[in-house]
């Protein structure tokens, strides 16, 4: 028998409505495509045949609706993943907690979640424009280390290989890594998709390796991310929510994954400031996929 959960740790509005995404569990479907842009759900709302809900609060807006028979909610996450953190939980209490009762259903609602993202890229094989699924996750963040189980989830082998490799400098943090769910993986990617080791980066720019004003702890630390290699593999871009979507999502038992449109090339040092005429074909591809 499940115990019931305090209002204090989870909010419900009067109307029946999870306390930042707004949304009540009838609105959302079992497919979701994340993004962290709220603007980019009104532009993949466009592509659905039929709106149910449109909702918005702060950076959160969703949109359920239904896309060639599949019905899909679009949720924005924001940017970061502390809000993914957020919006994960929030998403499986939809599906997961009895509104009514604050108890868990005893019949778990597995959710499909696919992030579709903007990211840096790494190495010359990943120019501006390609389409990069995360196949591992490198999280700089610590949000995962706050939940039990988490060593269940992780890679602990290429976890060590990148503290050696790397030489790693910053004291108190230490990365983690992710798969995105492999079956999900298989679903989504193709010959026009490629799949790499992303870093999920704590912030946009001493994290990535960009200084402005203030000196970097570690001005290295950019230059043996690019140069890491194991197995024949590299890492191949930066972005900001994968780690946290795939492990709290593995945790929870919902399948999940990231796929990024490369809008800046880190090596070149070149960016595509109107990146948005990349992002259509990606997100039909998920549409039609997920």
């Amino acid at each position: 028998m499940f115990s019931m959960i305090p209002p204090s740790e989870l909010i419900i509005h009067a109307d029946g409505s999870i306390f930042h995404l707004h949304l009540k569990p009838e609105q959302l479907a079992d497919r979701v495509v994340l993004v962290g842009d709220p603007a980019r759900v009104s532009l993949i709302g466009e592509y659905l045949d039929h709106r149910e809900c449109d909702v918005s609060n702060r950076e959160f807006h969703s949109i359920t609706g239904s896309y060639r028979g599949k019905r899909i909610s679009v949720v924005s996450h924001g940017i970061g993943c502390d809000n993914m953190d957020i919006v994960l939980n929030e998403l499986d209490a939809l599906a997961n907690i009895d509104f009514a009762t604050r108890t868990v259903q005893p019949v778990f609602r597995p959710l499909t979640l696919v992030r579709i993202g903007t990211s840096g890229g790494l190495q010359p094989f990943v120019p501006v424009g390609t389409y990069v699924a995360s196949e591992q996750s490198v999280g700089l963040d610590g949000v995962l280390y706050f939940y039990a189980g988490h060593e269940c989830v992780r890679d602990h082998v290429l976890e060590k290989e990148l503290l050696r490799q790397l030489d790693w400098q910053l004291t108190g943090l230490r990365p983690y890594v992710v798969s995105a769910d492999a079956s999900l993986l298989a679903q989504i990617t193709q010959d026009d998709i490629q799949r790499g080791i992303t870093v999920a980066a704590n912030g946009f720019y001493g994290p990535q390796g960009r200084e402005l004003r203030l000196p970097l702890a570690d001005p290295a630390l950019k230059a043996k991310i690019e140069a890491f290699e194991y197995l024949g593999r590299k890492i191949t871009n930066y972005e900001m929510e994968s780690s946290a979507l795939a492990g709290l999502a593995a945790l929870m038992g919902h399948r999940a994954m990231t796929v990024c449109c490369i809008i800046a090339g880190r090596v070149d040092k070149q960016m595509n400031t109107d990146y948005r005429d990349s992002l259509p074909r990606l997100i039909e591809t998920v549409l039609e996929r997920i």
